[in-house]
This record gives structure tokens, C-alpha cells and sequence, in this order.
């Protein structure tokens, strides 16, 4: 991007994380009522707090169904189906496993095998119920729990979007803690960059430059501790409870929206390399960049981006599919 146009930035710690708003125009009040916004979403979506529509739900797992606003509702909504897929990584039940292994904060380690079954038996999609005419929300086991964590950033970060689009700004960046999602560009687009795994934080494999488009990294690299010499990261395997297995560090998912890059670098963490590409040929809109544990950086396509090469230990790899 040319020095010649100004680029502001304001920041925030929101959601537990570090928010930047990036805006071609000085407008304090603009990013003042932004993250205004950000904080009235967190208010019900979040589960790391004792009050909000989605800690109201799982308090009364069990027992009754809770009526939810309808930005809530639909986003449950949108939850449920990605988790019903079949062979889904993705899970909005999976709460109790995730407070269980606690990844990523104190007292991680690995729980006995016997309080990962049972617990499995609390994560089941298909029990919760949802009720389009009331917008209610019923986990039908006691101690159930529903967590959004994994989709709410994808699902605000477009509200900011669209809040965006609204107030007349034609060009910007948002960055809710990973969850990336530009507005228009200029001359040639925002670069953002794909981090090398395991490594310092500014050290990356590649970078890519897009434009009115999200970028969405799930890595084995984010969150994760290691105990009897073996590594446990915090993307689990809703099928066996387990952090998921397979040749991946991490999926960056390039869409329209940033919910659909949630869901997707999920989705196609749990399908690996070459069922991720057959699967997103059935999604022109979407695309994969895949960095494994071998070394490779494998493109499922590269329509809507332009990615580079930066770290020679790596091997970039066309479409295998």
C-alpha cells in the first residue's frame, strides 16, 4: 500500500483480545461507536462471563428452553448446521470438553479417559433445539454447554462490516484478534501476513494480499501445552474428544465473510489437505491456504488473493485435487 495514503489506526482490548480498526480517515468517534458495537455483541455472545444470552442457555441445560434475541438466535442457528454436518469438526455443543482441558489457560493438562466419555456424551449437536417461531434455544442434558467462542468474532467482525459500509467508509481493515475482514483496498490490496508455526510472532511463511475480503488462520500453533513430551493443541475432535490429528499446523480460509472463515477453518482442519480441496470446489467464493507439518504451503486456489512466499524452509504446493 502507497505511503502516500494515511492510514489510521485505532485500537481496543475487547473479547480478550486485541482489536484494530485501520480507516483512510481520522475519525475518533467513528471507531469510538465501532467498538461500542464490539462490546454490546460480546454482552451476548460470550461464555467468560456469569450473564449473557448464551450463559442463560446453558444455565437452564436441562431443565427449560431460553428465549434469545434474534442476532443470537440465528448465529446458534447458523452454529447447529455446520455441526450437524456429517463428519463435522465443527461443534457448537462442545463446551464441556473445552472447560474441561482448559488449553491455553492454567491447569491444562490431559483428563482421564473416563471424564473425556462422559463428557462426550454432553456434546451431541442434535440436542439442541431450536424453535424458529419463539427463537428459543433448549439443551435438552444438564450440563450441556453451547459455545460460540469459535464463531462469534467470524459473526462480528461482519456486523462491523456492514456498520461500516453503513457510515459511508469504502476502505478499512478490522482485526478482531485473527479474524480479519477488509473493505476495499488501494493499490493492490492489504497485505496480511500467514505466521510460521512454532516461531516468534512476527516471523510468517507468506503473505497474501486481498481486498473486501476476510482471512481466517485456525493453527495447532495458537493455543497448546505439552506434557510427557507430546503436544496438545485446542482444535478437538467433537468425535473422540481428543485434539484433532492429522498433517495440518494451520488453515487460513479467504471468503466474503468472516463467519464463513470460522466455520470453514474448522471444518477443513477436520477434513485434512485433500478432502479440504475437493470439498471447496464446491465453493468458488472460498479458499484454503494449507501450511503442514511437513513443510508445505498448499493453495486450494487462488482466485480473490495473491499469496507470496517468505520463509525458504517451506515448499509452496499447487492444488493436490
Amino acid at each position: 500500500m502507497s505511503s502516500t495514503h494515511r492510514v489510521y489506526s485505532y485500537s481496543a482490548v475487547l473479547m480478550g483480545s486485541p482489536i484494530l480498526l485501520k480507516l483512510f480517515s481520522h475519525d475518533e468517534k467513528l471507531a469510538s461507536r465501532v467498538f461500542r458495537l464490539i462490546r454490546q455483541y460480546e454482552d451476548l455472545l460470550t461464555v467468560n462471563r456469569a450473564h449473557s444470552e448464551v450463559m442463560n442457555i446453558n444455565h437452564a441445560a436441562g431443565q427449560h428452553a431460553v428465549v434469545v434475541s434474534r442476532p443470537v438466535y440465528e448465529l446458534i442457528r447458523c452454529a447447529k448446521a455446520a455441526s450437524v454436518l456429517h463428519d463435522s469438526a465443527f461443534n457448537l455443543a462442545i463446551g464441556p470438553l473445552v472447560k474441561r482441558w482448559k488449553i491455553g489457560f492454567h491447569g491444562d493438562r490431559v483428563p482421564p479417559a473416563e471424564e473425556i466419555a462422559a463428557l462426550l456424551a454432553r456434546t451431541s449437536p442434535q440436542e439442541v433445539i431450536l424453535d424458529d417461531e419463539t427463537g428459543s434455544v433448549f439443551l435438552t442434558r444438564p450440563g450441556m454447554e453451547i459455545d460460540l467462542g469459535a464463531i462469534a468474532k467470524g459473526y462480528i467482525a461482519d456486523r462491523v462490516r456492514d456498520y461500516l459500509h453503513k457510515e459511508g467508509v469504502t476502505e478499512g481493515l478490522i482485526n478482531l484478534g485473527g479474524n480479519l475482514q477488509t473493505l476495499g483496498a488501494r493499490e493492490g490490496g492489504w497485505t496480511v501476513g500467514v505466521k510460521k508455526p512454532f516461531d516468534l510472532p512476527e516471523a510468517l511463511v507468506g503473505t497474501l494480499q486481498v481486498e473486501n475480503r476476510s482471512v481466517v488462520t485456525s493453527g495447532t500453533y495458537e493455543r497448546y501445552f505439552e506434557q510427557d513430551g507430546r503436544r496438545y493443541h485446542h482444535i478437538l475432535n467433537p468425535c473422540t474428544g481428543y485434539p484433532l490429528d492429522n498433517e495440518l499446523d494451520s488453515v487460513t480460509i479467504v471468503s466474503p465473510d468472516s463467519l464463513d472463515g470460522d466455520i470453514w477453518t474448522t471444518l477443513i482442519f477436520g477434513m485434512g489437505v485433500e478432502r479440504g480441496c475437493a470439498a471447496l470446489r464446491a465453493r468458488p467464493d472460498i479458499e484454503a491456504i494449507f501450511v503442514t507439518r511437513a513443510k508445505e504451503v498448499i493453495l486450494s486456489s487462488m482466485n480473490h488473493f495473491r499469496f507470496t512466499l517468505c520463509d525458504e524452509d517451506y515448499r509452496l504446493t499447487d492444488n493436490i485435487v
